[in-house]
C-alpha cells in the first residue's frame, strides 16, 4: 500500500499520521524499518511540520521511537518486552472474557461465526492483514459486552503495539501451513460463549495467548543467553 497524498480538506497533521499509521498496521511500514522525516514529507505531498507532528504522536502510541540526530524507526520490541505486552495483554483479555462472555447475546453468536468464516476465508487467501482485522473483530465483539469501554480500549492500544510481530506471526503460520492454530481458539471461544460455559471461555483466551507466547519464545533469541 503505497501512501497516498493528503487531502487539502482535513488538518494535515491528522492526515499525515493516519497514512503513517495505516502503513505500520498493514505492514508495509516493519519493525525497526526507519522513518525518514524528509522522504515521507515528499511521499505525503505535505512539508516535514506535518510529519514530525505524526512521529511524535505515534511514538507517544509506542509505535514508533526516535534518537537525537538520527530518523524515526518503527518500534522493536526485544524479546522481554514482547513477552512482558503479552503477559499483560493476557491478564486483561482473560478478564474482559470473564465479563464479555456471559452478556453476549444469543442473537449475536451467528454474527460471531460469519466473523470466524470470513477470517478462515482471509486466512485462505493468504491475507494476513485480513486475518488480523477479522479476529481482533470478532474478540473485540466479545470484550465489548464485558460493558467496560476502558478495558476494550486498553487492549486494542496493545493490539495496535504488537501489531507488526502479529502481521510476522501470522504470515510463518501460512508459508508452514500450519494454520489449524490461527483458527481453533476463535471457534472454540464462540462454542463456549454459545454453550453459556463462561469458566471454557475463559480457558480459551488464557491458552491461545500462552501459545502465542511460546511462539515468541520459540522465534525470538534469548536476550541473555550466552
Amino acid at each position: 500500500m503505497a501512501l497516498m497524498k493528503l487531502e487539502p480538506a482535513q488538518r494535515v497533521g491528522d492526515q499525515a499520521f493516519d497514512a503513517i499509521h495505516d502503513a505500520i498496521m498493514t505492514g508495509e511500514y516493519r519493525a525497526g524499518q526507519r522513518l525518514q522525516i524528509r522522504q515521507l514529507a515528499e511521499k505525503l505531498g505535505t512539508s516535514v511540520m506535518p510529519v514530525r507532528e505524526a512521529i511524535k504522536r505515534l511514538e507517544e502510541l509506542s509505535l514508533v521511537e526516535t534518537f537525537p540526530h538520527r530518523s524515526a524507526v518503527v518500534k522493536r520490541f526485544t524479546r522481554d518486552e514482547l513477552l512482558q505486552l503479552y503477559a499483560v495483554r493476557r491478564i486483561l483479555e482473560v478478564e474482559a472474557t470473564r465479563l464479555g462472555a456471559p452478556a453476549v447475546p444469543t442473537k449475536d453468536i451467528q454474527a460471531l461465526r460469519k466473523l470466524h468464516s470470513r477470517l478462515a476465508s482471509a486466512l485462505a487467501r493468504g491475507n494476513a492483514i485480513e486475518y488480523l482485522e477479522f479476529d481482533e473483530k470478532l474478540l473485540a465483539s466479545v470484550y465489548l459486552c464485558s460493558g467496560n469501554t476502558v478495558l476494550l480500549d486498553t487492549i486494542r492500544r496493545l493490539w495496535q503495539r504488537c501489531r507488526s510481530y502479529k502481521i510476522v506471526g501470522v504470515r510463518r503460520q501460512i508459508e508452514s501451513g500450519q494454520t489449524d492454530i490461527l483458527l481453533s481458539y476463535q471457534e472454540e471461544l464462540i462454542n463456549a460463549v454459545a454453550a453459556g460455559d463462561v469458566d471454557r471461555a475463559e480457558q480459551i483466551t488464557a491458552d491461545s495467548l500462552d501459545a502465542a507466547t511460546e511462539r515468541i519464545r520459540a522465534a525470538l533469541p534469548d536476550e541473555g543467553a550466552d
